[in-house]
């Protein structure tokens, strides 16, 4: 009886051609930029070897080769647990999880970096990344020098959220904030609103700048006007007698946060909303209704019409991202996801 068949190695492909192993190892890899020139005839030889015997590559080898151990690092510029921002992330990591178990990789959470001022450092002292394949970044503002680094190093990374171009083009997966907005507006233009306002913090991040950059254009094409104000939430409550004189009958508030708080005041002012003013919210609904409750929390009076952000979708597209540009294979690096809108009762009609 005949015992197994011995696995065909790298080592007797060479001894068949007559050639080395390197060689070998540089045609299995499609290698063109080892310094070494391969002659047309030898690299035929090698794949007419590799055919004849079966030849399959060792899968533990390859990744060596490639210098990949498919881990993926998840880097967080804050943190991720607290109770005020587990709403937040859960979704985004969900999406990361489903698609790393898909593409069976394992994940590893970067948090050796202490967080200063509200935010961690990628290049942090002691940092470990480099152990990870890849990296998913994630956080409401990210560190544009960071970016710069890892773009001119060729660091294979992905953002959550659209990020820009810093030195080369920075891969994202990110939500589609303008047309998400300029679908809101038509829809109040389409009710009747002809003065809107929008009440936002003034921010440069991206994604605030996208949805500011989405109302204005979305003001243009309608033929609607109305004030862009940027402040602190007090700053803006203290400015809404100056909006109700000045006609404007719909808001569009950037932090869903603030909703609450600006209605509350617009009541005490006779102006209740949405009989009197609407308010849009530029995000997510109250947690609960983002989660398929039925009705809004108990901590809100109205249930805010807004857009719910695809959280769980960006995760997991953002995995998709980086294992594409790992595997050097053809991807569209820098993606754009429409959010979902969310009708909620806070847009109605302007009064007569």
């Amino acid at each position: 009886m005949t015992g197994p068949r011995r696995r065909v190695t790298q080592q007797d492909i060479a001894r068949i051609c007559g050639v080395s192993q390197t060689t070998v190892s540089l045609v299995l890899n499609n290698r063109l930029d080892a310094g070494v020139r391969i002659a047309s005839e030898t690299r035929e030889r090698v794949l007419e070897a590799i055919a004849e015997t079966g030849y399959v590559a060792d899968p533990v080898a390859r990744r060596m080769v490639a210098r990949r151990n498919r881990i993926i690092g998840v880097f967080t510029y804050e943190a991720v647990f607290p109770s005020g921002t587990r709403d937040f992330y859960q979704p985004f990591l969900a999406g990361i999880e489903d698609s790393a178990e898909q593409l069976g990789c394992d994940l590893l959470l970067l948090t050796s970096a202490p967080v200063v001022e509200g935010r961690r450092r990628i290049f942090h002292e002691g940092n470990r990344f480099r152990l990870a394949d890849g990296c998913i970044l994630l956080g409401r503002e990210t560190d544009r020098g960071e970016l710069a680094r890892l773009v001119a190093e060729g660091y294979p990374f992905v953002s959550v959220g659209r990020r820009a171009d810093t030195g080369g083009p920075v891969p994202y997966v990110g939500a589609d904030y303008p047309g998400a907005v300029a679908e809101l507006v038509a829809q109040a233009v389409e009710m009747g609103h002809r003065r809107l306002a929008y009440l936002g913090s003034g921010s440069h991040t991206e994604s605030r700048g996208d949805r500011r950059d989405g109302f204005t254009a979305a003001l243009a094409a309608t033929g609607a006007a109305g004030p862009v104000l940027a402040g602190e939430t007090a700053e803006l409550v203290a400015r809404l007698p100056e909006l109700v004189a000045d006609g404007v009958t719909a808001l569009f508030v950037e932090d869903p946060a603030d909703c609450q708080q600006l209605a509350d005041r617009l009541a005490e002012l006779g102006h209740p909303v949405p009989a009197a003013i609407s308010t849009v919210a530029l995000g997510d609904p109250p947690p609960d209704s983002v989660w398929g409750y039925p009705h809004p929390p108990a901590t809100a009076d109205i249930d805010f019409t807004g857009f719910r952000i695809p959280r769980w979708e960006m995760g997991r597209q953002a995995m998709e991202v980086l294992s594409a540009l790992l595997e050097e294979k053809s991807t569209e690096p820098q993606r754009l996801l429409r959010c979902a809108g969310h009708r909620g009762a806070s847009l109605a009609p302007p009064p007569r």
